[in-house]
C-alpha cells in the first residue's frame, strides 16, 4: 500500500489532509472554534484565526505545535505555521 502511494505520488497530500485533520486536537477546542480556514502551502500551514488574542496566544506556541502536529502524522510535513 505504501509503495503504491509513494509511486503515485500521493504519499505527501494524504499526510498533509490527515496533518490538517488533526490540527483541532493538537491545538485545542478554543483554537477548532476560532479556526476560520488552513491549509498547507510549501511546507508551510496558513490557519486563519477569528480572535487575535488567540492568534497572539498561538503565535507563540507556533514550534511546538508545528512539531507536534508533524509527530502525529509521523513525517515531517510542515516547516512553520503561519498565522494570520
Amino acid at each position: 500500500m505504501q509503495q503504491f502511494l509513494r509511486s503515485n505520488s500521493l504519499e505527501t497530500p494524504m499526510l498533509q489532509q490527515r496533518l490538517l485533520n488533526v490540527w483541532e486536537e493538537v491545538a485545542g477546542d478554543t483554537a477548532a472554534r476560532y479556526t476560520e480556514e488552513k491549509y498547507i502551502k510549501n511546507q508551510k500551514m496558513i490557519v486563519k484565526i477569528g480572535n487575535a488574542a488567540l492568534r497572539a496566544d498561538l503565535q507563540m506556541k507556533r514550534t511546538a505545535l508545528k512539531d507536534a502536529l508533524n509527530k502525529r502524522v509521523g513525517a515531517f510535513i510542515i516547516s512553520d505555521i503561519i498565522l494570520c
